[in-house]
């Protein structure tokens, strides 16, 4: 296999797999592109190498920032901005981890909490669905306990504490 056609399939796969983190594919796949890339890109490189408009690229550089899995680099001597992710793959995991935490996983349980707090159980039915929101709200704050401990831990605690799973 060719480099370029090596790169070429980890971009595609790259894009197909983000998809189910939460990313869309063209964002998954310019992270994919700055990954593998040696060198920061500026957007008309990554235009040219996605063959995607200016504006999709600017966008989706901006959503990439936001969840910090980019950075831009101002080169000196250079007017155009460059952009470099990061390539520490432990790193790009915990930080997708926390961004899903904030967007997904917080606003159920801050929801939960809301209708808990602000609907009486004078009923059946209303006991019933209190009920429900309960065992939804103790399932999202498993999640959100267990993904908590999942970023402060260690690559190396991870990785012994997960390879235990198997041996057991």
């Amino acid at each position: 296999m060719e480099l370029q056609e090596a790169k070429d399939k980890f971009i595609h796969t790259w894009g197909t797999l983000a998809t189910q983190w939460g990313i869309n594919r063209t964002m998954s796949q310019i992270h994919a592109l700055l990954l593998l890339s040696p060198k920061s890109l500026n957007a008309d490189q990554i235009m040219e190498e996605l063959k995607i408009s200016r504006g999709n690229v600017n966008m989706n550089l901006r959503d990439l920032m936001s969840w910090g899995l980019i950075n831009k680099q101002l080169l000196p001597g250079e007017r155009k901005e460059y952009f470099l992710a990061e390539k520490d793959i432990w790193k790009v995991a915990r930080q997708i981890a926390k961004e899903r935490k904030r967007r997904e996983v917080e606003p159920i349980i801050e929801t939960m909490d809301e209708i808990k707090s602000q609907l009486k159980p004078d009923t059946d039915e209303k006991k019933e669905v209190l009920k429900i929101i309960d065992d939804i709200n103790q399932v999202t704050n498993f999640t959100n306990n267990t993904v908590q401990s999942v970023l402060k831990a260690e690559e190396s605690w991870l990785i012994n504490n997960f390879l235990k799973l198997f041996k057991q």
